[in-house]
């Protein structure tokens, strides 16, 4: 596997360096989810860690992973959200500066937290070549390390602990499901949970609007560019490069989802585990209760992967 990919041993090293920092969530329970699955479901609520989202596991080892000499000249990084504020958040608890590229029509209270977390944000269009270019032009200015949202093996590697606390909580699992979007999650996940259960199935949840990983896996080529039509939000990026590597080398399945049933699935959540979600969020259990079939009777986790919404814009 290419060296842009973490492996088992340098997630446990993220475990140890973000202990300090990060939150072990909770995993809950539902039987009423179970009994509409036809399945035992185990959810990693991601939305309770530090900024609202599991993207602070990832931020918070890129930036411990840096030499004080680099470390000293900040951080930057181009977001439409939970990584922009995880990095803010990251960056304040070692006391250094944290750039963070937002682009136009980005979640205003994402935005807030981004502001709150002490970051100095920077606007641009809405476009992918956009966030590149400034965000390598305050590079250019600042010398700032650069910390990209996904395609990055230190914060793959933060991510990846997700699953290490999760087996220790749930102790057996037969399958697990996360949201896909650039894929960090997905691919530190998979890495770690085949380094533990080499036979677990992996499944990505995907919006039918931003299905660009289901179409590459099933093309066996990254499909680039696309234009996303989704409500969520956290998904509309296109897989990245490395974490497509890493999800075609461990065999990760996706499945879609439309926004109707991401809607209805984050309803439920909300009413049963009485927690606040983003639709993003909901795809997981959107796709199990989708399939049915391929999880009935089984031990399945799912990652909550954010809780940061805009309340007075719910999508229902």
């Amino acid at each position: 596997m290419s060296e842009q990919l973490p492996d088992l041993a340098r997630i446990r090293d993220a475990a140890a360096r973000i202990a300090p920092h990060a939150i072990v969530t909770p995993v809950l329970r539902n039987a009423a989810l179970d009994k509409l699955a036809g399945a035992e479901l185990f959810f990693k609520c991601e939305n309770l860690q530090r900024g609202g989202a599991f993207k602070f596991r990832g931020a918070c080892n890129a930036v411990w992973s840096l030499d004080e000499a680099r470390a000293a000249r900040g951080v930057v990084t181009h977001s439409s959200g939970n990584h922009g504020n995880a990095l803010a958040i990251a960056a304040a608890t070692r006391g250094i500066p944290a750039h963070v590229v937002v682009p136009e029509g980005a979640v205003r209270a994402k935005l807030d937290a981004i502001v709150r977390a002490g970051a100095i944000l920077h606007r641009c269009e809405a476009t992918q070549a956009a966030r590149e270019a400034t965000a390598a032009h305050i590079q250019e200015e600042t010398g700032a390390e650069l910390v990209h949202p996904y395609a990055d093996a230190r914060v793959m590697a933060g991510q990846g602990t997700v699953v290490l606390e999760l087996m220790q909580q749930a102790r057996r699992l037969d399958a697990l499901v996360t949201p896909v979007g650039g894929g960090g999650l997905t691919a530190g996940c998979a890495i770690a949970a085949h380094g533990l259960v080499p036979e677990l199935s992996l499944y990505a949840a995907e919006p039918e609007g931003a299905d660009d990983t289901a179409r590459s896996i099933a093309q066996g080529r990254r499909v680039e560019p696309f234009v996303p039509h989704t409500l969520c939000d956290g998904l509309r990026t296109l897989v990245g490069a490395p974490n497509f590597e890493a999800l075609r080398a461990h065999g990760v399945e996706a499945m879609t989802v439309s926004d109707a049933e991401t809607i209805a699935a984050m309803k439920l959540l909300w009413a049963e585990l009485k927690l606040v979600l983003e639709v993003s969020s909901a795809t997981v259990l959107a796709a199990v209760l989708k399939q049915p079939a391929r999880f009935a009777g089984k031990r399945v986790g799912l990652v909550l992967t954010g809780g940061n919404v805009d309340l007075g814009d719910l999508p229902w």
